[in-house]
């Protein structure tokens, strides 16, 4: 099966190949994707598990988060770039970080969640919908 993305870290150790296109991509404004990047927001990428492939050392950091559910953050050891993380609620998929993709045009961000809790010099998306917190998982709720 051929690559559909890749990305990496900063200094080239720690690797990951994607044989499938994202299911979506999503502009965070969290507290939690704030501080982990480095700036105002965090974009992510949606892909199943089995399609993710990473390569070279790791480190992670967990967090339970507001929802209740584990999130775990893998970053390079080295040179400290984040790559991607796991949702404990949301499982089989994996979310890459689009600052670690080779190419950023695979990212294609198509909401905003956690709206509410933007800085105001870092401004929303006006042209995706836009969600003040998280949207639940089930319609239902």
């Amino acid at each position: 099966m051929s690559d559909v993305f890749s990305g990496g870290c900063l200094c080239g150790n720690a690797r990951y190949t994607c044989s499938a296109t994202p299911q979506v991509a999503v502009h965070c404004h969290c507290e939690d994707c704030r501080k982990s990047s480095g700036t105002g927001h965090c974009t992510h990428l949606m892909v199943q598990n089995d399609a993710f492939t990473i390569s070279g050392p790791l480190s992670s950091f967990s967090k339970q988060v507001d929802s209740g559910n584990q999130v775990d953050r893998f970053f390079c050891p080295n040179c400290g770039s984040a790559l991607y993380s796991i949702n404990s609620g949301m499982a089989g998929v994996v979310f890459p970080r689009a600052s670690s993709l080779d190419d950023p045009e695979i990212a294609a961000p198509q909401m905003t969640v956690y709206a509410s809790r933007a800085a105001s010099w870092d401004p929303i998306a006006t042209d995706l919908p836009s969600c003040p917190e998280m949207p639940p998982s089930n319609p239902a709720e």
